[in-house]
């Protein structure tokens, strides 16, 4: 195991086992994060069993029960949350549905939010708007990094007939933390619920769900937690699951259920799980968390991804023409960043090529690197200085790649 290794030969060992980071420069974990050798081993070996023997027996479909159950065990045991408060969602998309569907609205209703949110929160509350009648309030929170800023916009957009606000606990776009639990707090005052966008911050930085005050919690797999695709969990606090409305229903939602009209949900959080589910991305979630948590160590994880993620911010601020849209006091593991007079789509392109960077833009035409545990400082260094490098031309005088020596390479 890792933590009993210096810290060279444990970060060697856990990027030998993380096969994608010696691909290029890895800085896209807030899309998809690297996957563990072991996670893509279980669920390679699982479907494989699939293909030879089938899936249909019902001893296949109880150890699918089990699987389920590891995974949820594992999703409440890293965000510190109570056994029995986690769904197996397919997405955080899917989650933060169920979340925001989850208040028994009425026409005239208020849901409050922010301006910059993700399509996936977003999306829901849109829907909700059109088709409830519900009044949609996007706060202006600045860049999220001055959290009395954040705190006095939400103070006067959640006003009496508020029922949920939604926010991120990372922001996608800027990469500021928000103070969750002081918003939490704020809404409960106000008598509103909280649902919480944790893509951003589940497996980068420490979430401690027994302590944040929230209501609902979305947590993707492929991200921080370098999992699979199409799997993700949502947190139910326990004190409002029996408040909260099912949108949808199915199979996994009851615990008993006959042909003459009777039903019984589920007592815990499970009641919100509908339809079936992919079994190797079951397993390979709940591999990815205890690799992450036995492995690795959750609190090297929370240590090292945001040092280093704060290292690459402050070498980006210092290069001449860059300007860091990420708040350095209130930043997690995402750095967002303009560089002048290039288009970030055109930068990203030039940067790639030069560095072997893999990474995205995001909105407000900005550039944004995700950085994570298993990056190195060389890494950083080599990106920064491609960077600066790119910072120092525009696009017109950029020199052609082939006439420049890679940085790194001798001779």
């Amino acid at each position: 195991m890792t933590p009993f290794l210096p810290e060279d030969e444990r970060l060697a060992a856990v990027r030998e086992a993380l096969p994608a980071t010696a691909a290029g420069i890895y800085l896209n974990t807030g899309s998809v994060g690297p996957m563990p050798a072991e996670t893509h081993r279980a669920m390679s070996e699982l479907a494989d069993r699939e293909l030879r023997v089938g899936r249909s027996s019902p001893e296949d479909f109880e150890e699918l029960l089990e699987r389920l159950d590891e995974a949820r065990a594992a999703l409440a045991a890293v965000t510190l949350a109570a056994p029995g408060s986690f769904a197996i969602a397919h997405s955080t998309t899917d989650a933060m549905n169920v979340a925001s569907w989850a208040v028994d609205w009425r026409p005239g209703d208020r849901v409050v939010t922010s301006r910059f949110e993700h399509i996936g929160a977003l999306g829901p509350l849109y829907s909700l708007r059109d088709r409830s009648g519900i009044e949609l309030v996007m706060a202006d929170l600045g860049d999220g990094g001055d959290d009395e800023r954040t705190l006095a916009a939400l103070d006067e957009a959640i006003v009496p007939g508020t029922r949920l606000v939604s926010v991120s606990h990372v922001s996608w776009a800027t990469g500021a933390r928000l103070p969750v639990a002081r918003i939490a707090e704020l809404a409960h005052e106000r008598g509103a619920l909280v649902a919480v966008d944790g893509a951003q911050a589940a497996g980068a930085i420490p979430v401690d769900l027994a302590t944040l005050g929230v209501d609902f919690y979305a947590v993707p797999a492929q991200k921080w937690l370098l999992g699979p695709e199409g799997i993700a969990g949502l947190y139910v606090a326990p004190a409002v699951i029996d408040r909260a409305c099912q949108t949808f229903a199915g199979h996994f939602s009851y615990a008993t259920h006959d042909l003459v009209g009777s039903a019984t949900v589920h007592p815990e959080a499970r009641r919100f799980e509908t339809s079936g589910y992919h079994r190797p991305a079951v397993v390979g979630m709940a591999r990815s968390l205890a690799w992450l948590s036995m492995y690795v160590g959750l609190e090297w994880v929370h240590r090292r991804g945001p040092a280093l993620a704060r290292m690459a911010a402050e070498r980006l601020a210092a290069i001449p023409g860059v300007e860091l849209l990420t708040p350095r006091e209130r930043m997690a593991t995402l750095v967002a960043f303009r560089i002048a007079g290039w288009p970030a789509e055109q930068a990203r392109v030039e940067i790639s090529r030069r560095s072997f960077a893999i990474f995205r833009t995001v909105p407000d035409d900005a550039l944004r690197i995700s950085v994570g545990f298993y990056n190195t400082e060389a890494e950083l260094e080599r990106f920064a200085e491609t960077v600066a490098l790119v910072a120092a031309h525009t696009p017109e005088d950029m020199p052609p790649r082939q006439t420049l020596v890679m940085l790194g390479e001798e001779g």
